[in-house]
């Protein structure tokens, strides 16, 4: 048996005409690379006119709208034992408090109910409130500074 020793030829040199291998990984196909070159070149001539292009248009110009009057602010105060004040007046009753939303909620516009529960007050005389103001049909109620106790 007999073994044959190859001599070892270098994968990168120089001489190239003793190794065909090295002619091959020398060159670089460049054709993809030109063709993606030329399909954005091309995208970018169709679509920067069509960025930079715009119409003048001539908006009609109205009168400025007048101011909507305010709505008058009332202040209903719910303190911790479930005692209704009503812009500085006490409330004596739920029936009293009713007829106050019912005046108030046919004037135009309506008032807007500023709401003010003490933080330490039975939620349940806060709720009985809100479905009153609902039932009268009382639209603009909100709470204020409810986060704060007032001393």
């Amino acid at each position: 048996m007999a073994a044959y020793a190859r001599p070892a030829i270098p994968l990168f040199s120089r001489d190239t005409s003793s190794n065909p291998v090295a002619n091959i990984l020398c060159e670089i196909n460049t054709t993809p690379l030109i063709d993606v070159m030329l399909v954005l070149l091309v995208t970018l001539i169709l679509t920067l006119p069509i960025l930079t292009h715009a119409v003048k248009i001539d908006l009609p110009q109205g009168s400025p709208i007048a101011a909507a009057p305010q709505p008058e602010v009332i202040e209903l105060d719910i303190e911790f034992d479930g005692t209704l004040v009503w812009n500085g007046t006490e409330v004596h009753s739920m029936q009293q408090l009713g007829e106050y939303f019912r005046a108030e909620a046919s004037k135009n516009p309506q008032p807007e109910i500023h709401l003010r529960p003490n933080p330490h007050v039975r939620y349940d005389v806060v709720a009985k409130v809100l479905a009153l103001a609902q039932r009268n049909r009382m639209k603009k109620v909100g709470f204020i500074n409810t986060g704060t106790s007032q001393d």
